[in-house]
């Protein structure tokens, strides 16, 4: 190993604060701020990066994501998403466990942030699973493995990242997430059902004549909001970062005039200030992971990586199996923002030597990401699902295994058949 190489302190540089509990982002920031003045890279070319790494019209989306994600929350419209699909499910086996993932699923098409989605849901979900007899644990692991789906379910904050890096069209990601999202839904549901049947859960009350109808009034101005977005999107209305835009005043709209749920200058405060920290709890990590991104890139650690990974085998196979290992253990420990920037460079090259569809591959790697924030130790819908339940990471890190096995299981369905995640943006023309 010739320690003279920057490429190898760039990783050593990155590491070893990881393994020592730094946060990832002074970990990136710091090893590449550390390679750029040894190595007399430029200093200068510090700020120049970290002002390119953000200043990009499609980034302008997740802020707006995630302000319209906490609006349509205070809005009270996942409070009434979840009344109807507990109506829809009446008492069948496994039902609020079902409802639950359908809820989830749904929810991703509102709020494109996983720990977000668990904090919406979570508060009405989990008390409600536990009053029907669930246990609290399984309660609490459906809701924070399911929220998952919301990287994967457009929009979601996920695909613009990805989309951003790869120079890969946002709109096609958006389209192409629908059937490997619906996919990866359909094993959880399996996965619940089963649990459900062998321990004897149940559903809620089973509607009377009319309720139904009546939650689907209640609920159809939340129903409407992501067709609105994505009926936008898709008929060339207006681009995802309009379409987060657009979301925002529909959420208030609602929020305000509809439900009036939003009818103060405190909640508004509220919407503003956990929009805020969101925020920047993602624009620090964009920020350091892409000067990191271009340090790697400059000292030929990315091209060497890449050099490894394909001289291991040229079987497209081995490699496909290899990377998505990879990010598995990489999503137990980082971000899926960080992933993206560290690894995606690398894996471009691959990309390209064996002709993968980089549409196919953003999801593939999403459902990735989205089973990385349900395993520990960095599981971070867990660790607000444990929050909210008021219980432990260890009690509700067992009863998430059959729902992480499901969506496995799909991811395999997704990395075969690379058509169910093309058809769409085919069909649609935004390839």
């Amino acid at each position: 190993m010739d320690f003279s190489d920057p490429a190898i302190w760039t990783l050593i540089l990155f590491v070893v604060p990881l393994l020592v509990k730094v946060p990832i982002a002074m970990a990136l920031g710091g090893a590449a701020v550390a390679v750029v003045h040894f190595w007399d890279m430029g200093l200068p070319m510090i700020s120049y990066n970290f002002f390119a790494g953000i200043a990009k019209f499609p980034l302008l989306a997740i802020p707006f994501f995630i302000m319209a994600g906490v609006i349509m929350e205070k809005a009270g419209i996942a409070e009434r998403i979840i009344d109807l699909m507990k109506k829809m499910v009446g008492n069948m086996t496994g039902g609020l466990a079902i409802a639950t993932v359908a809820v989830a699923t749904f929810w991703g098409a509102v709020s494109g942030s996983g720990p977000a989605t668990v904090a919406a849901l979570g508060l009405i979900l989990i008390p409600g699973m536990a009053v029907a007899g669930y246990d609290k644990p399984f309660a609490a692991a459906t809701v924070s493995v399911a929220s998952g789906l919301a990287i994967v379910i457009p929009p979601s904050i996920a695909f613009i990242v990805y989309g951003g890096v790869a120079n890969v069209s946002i709109p096609a990601l958006f389209a192409a997430g629908f059937i490997p999202g619906a996919i990866v839904a359909f094993f959880m549901m399996g996965a619940v059902y089963l649990v459900s049947k062998k321990k004897g859960y149940g559903g809620g009350e089973p509607a009377k004549p009319g309720e139904t109808f009546t939650a689907f009034k209640r609920s159809f101005w939340g129903i409407l909001a992501p067709v609105i977005i994505l009926g936008g999107i898709y008929g060339g209305i207006f681009t995802p970062t309009e379409a987060a835009a657009v979301a925002v005043f529909y959420g208030l709209f609602v929020g305000v005039f509809v439900y009036r749920k939003i009818n103060s200058l405190k909640v508004l405060y509220e919407i503003l200030s956990s929009t805020v920290v969101a925020t920047s709890v993602v624009m620090i990590v964009v920020t350091c992971a892409g000067l990191f991104s271009w340090v790697g890139a400059t000292v030929g650690l990315i091209e060497k990586a890449a050099g490894v990974l394909l001289g291991i085998s040229q079987s497209q196979w081995v490699i496909l199996f290899m990377i998505n290992i990879i990010l598995l253990l990489a999503g137990m420990v980082l971000d899926a923002i960080s992933i993206y920037y560290v690894f995606l460079p690398i894996l471009l090259p691959i990309m390209a030597h064996f002709g993968w569809d980089p549409i196919w591959f953003g999801v593939m790697m999403t459902i990735n990401l989205a089973v990385g924030q349900v395993t520990p130790p960095v599981a971070v819908n867990l660790y607000v699902g444990a929050n909210i339940s008021g219980l432990t990471i260890e009690d509700i890190s067992r009863p998430a295994i059959p729902l992480i096995l499901g969506a496995l299981l799909a991811l395999i369905v997704v990395i075969l058949f690379p058509q169910l995640s093309t058809w769409m943006p085919n069909m649609l023309g935004l390839n």
